[in-house]
């Protein structure tokens, strides 16, 4: 996990754009869309009307064949859609920084450091279960978010990002108004089980983290915003890695999310 730390990994928005000129060119096609319907595609239930919308979804592999494909990969499309119009805001969370988090409420109020954005986990130091998959825990990616004028709050839980394999696991978390994100920050999500607690082969060994409640993923979100905004020093300016390390580094430029004194 050291090794990983050290630098963003390519985002579910470069596995579902082959350029940034292409992510300019979705979001052209949905304004324009808009703009001739009359549509908001700041409302999520707008958004996924649009003729270019399902266009994207169903280009990607395996999607058209999964169950509520339009709902989550529609989705991963909404976040895509605001996340290029914010100028791809990427933050990179530290295995340190991660930790604090977990363990207990940073100072700050929780405001999002920008209207759209996604928050990367430290590789395989978060685990949940694939939605209606069966299959055993998937490593989180990280959590995008999207905070629209009406005051809601849109997120979407990105899992089994890897670059040798096309494909990842998308998880829409419910829309939930931002003036409540005060309260996530201490709030009791499992009801006194241990919200993060793991029973991972090896996980108290690793220190790794599972979640298994929406509202779980909501406190670490709401925790790093308010980290971010009451603690504006632990963000460092990285511009995008250049070595041959595996997994693919990110393009983007992005802020490394580290532990402050």
């Amino acid at each position: 996990m050291a090794l990983h730390d050290s630098y963003a990994r390519a985002t579910p928005w470069e596995f579902l754009f082959e350029s940034a000129g292409e992510a300019r060119d979705f979001v052209s096609a949905v304004g324009e869309e808009a703009e001739g319907r009359g549509a908001q595609p700041d409302t999520l239930e707008s958004f996924l009307t649009m003729g270019s919308v399902d266009h994207l979804i169903r280009r990607l592999e395996g999607a058209v064949d999964q169950d509520g494909a339009l709902v989550r990969f529609g989705g991963l499309a909404f976040q895509a859609y605001h996340f290029t119009k914010a100028g791809c805001p990427l933050y990179l969370l530290s295995v340190h920084a991660a930790r604090y988090l977990v363990e207990g409420v940073p100072p700050g109020r929780p405001e999002p450091p920008a209207t759209s954005g996604y928050v990367q986990l430290p590789q395989h130091l978060f685990w949940a279960s694939e939605v209606g998959s069966g299959e055993a825990p998937a490593s989180i990616d990280g959590i995008f978010w999207t905070s629209a004028p009406s005051g809601i709050l849109h997120t979407l839980v990105v899992t089994g990002v890897r670059p040798d394999r096309p494909g990842i696991g998308v998880v829409p978390l419910p829309a939930a108004p931002l003036a409540d994100a005060s309260t996530w920050l201490d709030t009791d999500t499992r009801g006194g089980s241990g919200d993060f607690s793991a029973s991972l082969p090896g996980a108290e060994l690793d220190g790794l983290y599972q979640v298994s409640t929406a509202g779980e993923l909501l406190k670490l979100l709401a925790r790093f915003f308010a980290y971010v905004a009451g603690v504006p020093s632990c963000l460092e300016a990285m511009d995008p890695h250049t070595g041959s390390d595996a997994p693919r580094p990110s393009s983007l430029s992005y802020s490394r999310v580290r532990l402050s004194a």
